[in-house]
């Protein structure tokens, strides 16, 4: 009962949709009318003339053309009417699927990250790609074909009996049956369209993780263990489909025929007992042609509930993402004036059970410079995604400028704490619209600003990130084009572009996690200038595994386990006996041996046993 109650709210929801564009929707039903009244016409015209003209053996010529001359504009009239109501029914779904679409486009992107925790990305895309198609067939097929079925039984079933309500009774016994068989069929084929539904979103959902891992893959040599999972699902999704084929083999087309073919022979029987006196052999020609007439609309909105299950069950799972709960935001709408930072006793836990974050406190005033560091998993990531409003705390608060976190709107919380993470994410756009996201410079409004301004902001952060002079020697400067199909940046580019990104907007806080951890020292140098740069007016928490980037911080917090264990400048923790001085002498070892292993390789290019060709000359 609940699953059909959710079913009715998907179907009325779906309607809902179609209603607000009352202006093609009146349009395609007044031409749907039109055309049904053109096409049940024509039956009518052929019993006149038997009854009138063949059965009297008169066949005057004026009747006989005009009689040809409106079957023949009947047929044009409905043939362009129903032409002209299916442009009208198109329109309205490709317009329903736009608006669903962006719906759920919109919802999507809005999601706290939590949602894509455990969400593939191929699932996302054939929720906006596959399930809004499925909808775009329900409104151009399931409810055009039903809505022109419809009014064209309503209207036949009117002429029928206006020529004999006997043999109309007959025709009515059929409409029960085969509604009954509808219902009945909608039930059987539910939970396998559903079951098909997810497993095409498994197969998408490989795919896309098979693509975007394929470096992996090959590198592993796992390219048979995914290639089978590949085939099983499949190899599912088509039992799947052949058991909905079966379905509809037996249910739809088969049994619909065997019913009209009931409902004829009952006609011709009723014909013999009456007689030609009571029921004329025109009007018999004009019910045994809108029998014919009556079964195909029945037989094909019956084909039509494969369709119907389909867009229910991807509607199920569109509305799930557009009814979900979105980000929450505060009403505090004033910009953040400093960067000054404060945690008290924030504790978090991505599940509620197991503890991630506790009792962290923090207290960073504007234009400081704090370090998290510790080992893997010890929590840094998951502060920095707090301060960064991803999640919410669980117990405790964090204030940026003296206000609660959770107070603040999403466009002054976005424009004040930025993040460059350890791999940042290139567009396939120009350099100027990597930078510049569509965004206009900070304290101008985006309509007042002209090319030439965006464009000299443009360089002046490439110039403080130290990736002017690299952008310069492209042909096409700022409208060169990076990611794939343009130029491909190395990692310490990317993270320099990056700050740029930073730059442009300056806000008040400047998060880096793990942002030198793939770069050459001399990459390093260029990011710690460009962060001397940054910081002459914001604050900058770095999420450091390499501690010779956090030597100069304020304050470096050690994290072990969610919690903090030690605190303080960095020559004064190296004073302690404790993880940061443990941390620090195994990376000055492994340095050294780096160092060593290094000259080592140079000594040995360089001796005489490396050019056994130039021994011999000698």
């Amino acid at each position: 009962m609940e699953k059909e109650t959710i079913k009715l709210s998907v179907f009325t929801r779906l309607l809902k949709y179609a209603l607000s564009d009352k202006k093609r929707l009146s349009a395609a039903l007044g031409l749907l009318f039109l055309a049904s009244i053109a096409d049940v016409s024509g039956p009518w015209l052929i019993h006149y003339f038997i009854d009138n003209n063949i059965a009297k053996d008169s066949f005057p010529a004026t009747d006989l053309a005009m009689l040809a001359a409106a079957y023949i504009g009947l047929t044009a009239a409905t043939a362009w009417f129903r032409y002209l109501m299916a442009i009208r029914f198109y329109e309205l779904a490709i317009g329903v699927v736009k608006t669903i679409r962006k719906q759920l486009f919109k919802r999507i992107i809005n999601q706290p990250l939590s949602a894509f925790d455990y969400m593939p990305s191929g699932k996302l895309i054939s929720r906006i790609t596959n399930d809004t198609e499925s909808l775009r067939d329900f409104y151009v097929h399931v409810i055009g074909t039903v809505l022109k079925n419809v009014v064209f039984i309503v209207v036949m079933l009117v002429a029928m009996s206006l020529l004999s309500w006997r043999l109309t009774l007959v025709a009515l016994v059929l409409l029960p049956i085969v509604v009954g068989i509808m219902v009945l069929y909608q039930r059987r084929s539910s939970d396998a369209y559903r079951k098909m539904r997810d497993l095409l979103a498994d197969i998408n959902a490989s795919m896309s993780e098979s693509i975007q891992g394929m470096s992996l893959i090959q590198l592993m040599r796992q390219e048979k263990a995914f290639y089978n999972q590949f085939s099983e699902l499949t190899a599912s999704h088509l039992a799947a489909q052949g058991s909905v084929i079966k379905l509809n083999g037996f249910m739809l087309r088969p049994l619909i025929d065997f019913l009209s073919g009931v409902a004829l022979l009952s006609l011709v029987a009723l014909f013999g007992m009456s007689g030609v006196e009571l029921i004329g052999v025109g009007v018999l020609y004009a019910f045994i042609s809108y029998l014919g007439r009556v079964t195909e609309p029945l037989i094909e909105m019956t084909q039509q509930l494969s369709l119907l299950q389909q867009a229910l069950v991807a509607s199920e799972r569109i509305f799930g993402f557009i009814d979900a709960e979105q980000q929450a935001y505060g009403d505090d709408v004033v910009s953040l004036a400093s960067g000054q930072l404060e945690c008290r006793q924030v504790n978090f836990s991505y599940d509620g059970k197991h503890p991630v974050l506790q009792g962290i406190n923090v207290m960073m005033p504007h234009r400081g410079f704090l370090a998290l560091v510790g080992h893997t998993g010890s929590g840094k990531s998951t502060l920095a995604s707090l301060l960064m409003g991803f999640y919410p705390v669980s117990k405790g608060q964090i204030s940026l400028d003296g206000r609660p976190l959770e107070s603040l709107s999403h466009e002054v919380l976005r424009a004040g704490v930025a993040m460059v993470q350890q791999d940042p994410h290139i567009l396939s756009a120009t350099v100027r619209q990597n930078i510049t996201l569509g965004r206009s410079p900070i304290g101008q409004s985006k309509g007042l600003v002209g090319e030439a301004e965006t464009d000299h902001r443009t360089w002046q952060a490439l110039e403080a990130v130290g990736l002017a002079e690299q952008i310069r020697r492209y042909d096409d400067g700022l409208d060169t084009l990076l990611g794939s199909g343009g130029v491909n940046l190395s990692a310490g580019q990317k993270q320099l572009l990056a700050l740029a990104r930073v730059w442009y907007r300056k806000p008040k806080i400047l998060i880096l996690d793990e942002a030198t951890a793939n770069i050459d020292s001399g990459t390093e140098q260029h990011i710690q200038q460009a962060l001397n740069n940054l910081r002459q007016d914001m604050s900058v928490v770095v999420i450091a595994h390499r501690l010779s980037t956090v030597i100069e911080a304020e304050e470096i917090l050690v994290l072990h386990r969610g919690e903090v264990v030690e605190r303080g400048r960095h020559h004064a923790l190296l004073g302690h006996n404790g993880h940061y001085r443990q941390m620090y002498q195994l990376q000055q070892a492994g340095e050294h041996l780096q160092q060593l292993e290094s000259e080592i390789t140079t000594e040995a290019s360089r001796s005489p046993q490396s050019h056994p060709q130039q021994q011999e000359a000698g």
